[in-house]
């Protein structure tokens, strides 16, 4: 027969119940304190009003400006690039080095221009030889030849008269006398060549026109391999800075390839592009602030000189540049700029932060002002926009003190003011 086991006796089989509703009590007295202190601070906030921090509209000078990012420019940029189809020998310069007018900036393999200057100079050597062999040689031979000629016709001529005396007192025959004649038709034409044999030696003549005119060919000849081997050294031809180099030792360049990249040395711009709703506040000659964002601490100034006539329809933007008169040292090609363009300026103005004006970007701004204890709205009219500020043209007086809009608090609530402050944060 088996026996019904003994209750377990003990402070934990008593505890247990007693143990539980105080817990609940626990919990339910928590809730109910809760529930009184936010009733509380209801009450408070009720009778006492919410504690806000409230800004005081002021006068202050307020500028307003139009902001754009942009790039570091130059007005133009040169384009090195070949002449000539050569294998690239040697480049002495490096990306990003500045360079002088001058300087070398690629040489190409430049066996096959020398070798063509050499042969344009012996072609010149060989046309100064033959000019001169016809000055010195054929000159003073032709001349002696006609010396000759002269000798040989005087005598041809007096043989012919003797003979035809002699054939009219019948000494001699008919035929002596025709060989006479014809020593002496051979002796004139002698004569003739000779004359222009000397002719065509002495200036003005044909042949040392001809001697002439082939060393003028071979000296344009030269002057053409010398261009060409010039073309194998491409030099830089302005003052400035190598922003991009496409090319290696040893690659082989073809005529117009752009081979390197010069930026000039001389007037900075910076091209932006500004949202087109900012266009009627553009004008020539306005001033602007400048920073790159590299150097986001470093400011320098610039003036707005051109204003494309055209807009961007795909980014809805209009293209401004603007001259940098002073760069600083660390201004590079191509560097990333923000721009504060100053549009608009007013000094004395009554001003209020940003933060307290709200719906200001919709035609009807207000604001909420501190009228006793309560937060009243009231519709305002703004002028310029700077930086942390707006101009107040209707609405407030000076002195009026404004809830900011990220208090969270509604019109006509009850409010207490807990510091006051007279500018924007």
């Amino acid at each position: 027969m088996r026996l019904p086991l003994p209750r377990r006796s003990g402070p934990e089989s008593s505890a247990a119940p007693g143990s539980k509703r105080r817990g609940a009590w626990l919990r339910h007295g928590a809730l109910i304190a809760g529930a009184i202190l936010a009733t509380g601070f209801v009450f408070r906030q009720a009778i006492f009003g919410t504690p806000v921090d409230v800004y005081e509209v002021a006068r202050h000078d307020i500028v307003q400006t139009v902001v754009a990012t942009g790039r570091v420019t130059t007005p133009q940029r040169v384009a090195a690039s070949a002449v000539v189809t050569e294998t690239v020998a040697r480049i002495p310069v490096a990306e990003g080095q500045s360079v002088r007018r001058g300087d070398v900036l690629i040489e190409l393999d430049d066996r096959d221009e020398r070798a063509a200057v050499l042969q344009a100079e012996a072609a010149i050597a060989q046309s100064e030889a033959k000019l001169r062999q016809l000055r010195e040689v054929g000159l003073p031979a032709a001349q002696h030849a006609l010396v000759q000629a002269e000798a040989n016709l005087r005598l041809a001529q007096q043989q012919f008269e003797r003979n035809r005396d002699l054939k009219a007192q019948g000494y001699i025959s008919q035929s002596a006398l025709d060989d006479a004649t014809r020593n002496l038709d051979v002796a004139t034409s002698q004569l003739k060549a000779a004359q222009l044999q000397v002719q065509t030696n002495t200036a003005g003549g044909a042949d040392l026109a001809m001697a002439q005119t082939a060393l003028d060919q071979a000296r344009a000849g030269l002057v053409a391999a010398k261009a060409r081997l010039a073309q194998t050294v491409l030099l830089a031809p302005v003052d400035g800075v190598l922003i991009g180099r496409n090319v290696e030792p040893g690659d082989v360049v073809q005529p117009g390839k752009e081979l390197m990249t010069l930026a000039p040395t001389g007037e900075t711009q910076i091209v932006v592009q500004v949202d087109e709703k900012n266009l009627a506040q553009l004008e020539l000659g306005q001033k602007a602030i400048a920073s790159a964002d590299a150097y986001p601490r470093e400011r320098f100034n610039a003036d707005l000189f051109y204003i494309n006539p055209g807009i961007d329809a795909l980014r809805g933007s209009v293209e401004v540049k603007l001259r940098v008169s002073n760069p600083p040292a660390y201004l590079r090609q191509d560097m990333t700029v923000s721009v504060d363009i100053e549009v608009a300026r007013k000094s004395a103005a009554l001003v209020a932060p940003a933060d307290a004006i709200f719906d200001a970007a919709s035609g009807h701004p207000w604001a909420l002002v501190v009228a006793g204890v309560r937060a009243v709205r009231t519709p305002v009219a703004l002028g310029l926009k700077g930086e942390g500020r707006v101009e107040i043209l209707e609405g407030l007086g000076e002195g009026a003190r404004l809830v900011p809009v990220a208090a969270g608090v509604a019109a006509g609530q009850r409010v207490r003011i807990t510091d006051v402050k007279s500018d924007a944060p």
